[in-house]
């Protein structure tokens, strides 16, 4: 249910971005979406066609860009994706390990229309 108030958030700082700009429509929207935020891709495009409804995003093309959760070992450094249900460094054994990859959550980019075009 966290992809609601996400999905809000993401469409509030597409609109603003848009009206900084002048943009009169909002047609496509590229998301980078982290394996291990546990953001469903369907449930973020139901809840933006919600909440889009009577604003310049509606409409707009979503687009996800998965990220695959990437770890490091905090005893070797060995840097790795987890491949089984363990998250034991496959190089040493080691235990404590670090997501480097995976939490990611951003726009990376809009593709708009202007008057005019």
């Amino acid at each position: 249910m966290h992809e609601l108030s996400v999905t809000q958030s993401l469409l509030n700082i597409a609109l603003e971005e848009a009206k900084k700009n002048n943009a009169k429509k909002i047609k496509k929207i590229t998301l980078v979406v982290g394996d291990l935020t546990s953001i469903m891709d369907d449930s973020v495009q139901f809840y933006f066609d919600i909440l889009s409804k009577s604003t310049i995003a509606e409409g707009a093309v979503l687009s996800f860009k998965r990220i695959p959760a990437e770890f490091r070992c905090g005893e070797c450094g060995h840097l790795f994706e987890r491949k089984t249900y363990s998250f034991r460094c496959p190089k040493c054994g080691g235990k404590s390990v670090l997501a480097e990859k995976g939490q990611e959550f951003y726009i990376e980019s809009m593709e708009v229309e202007f008057d005019g075009d």
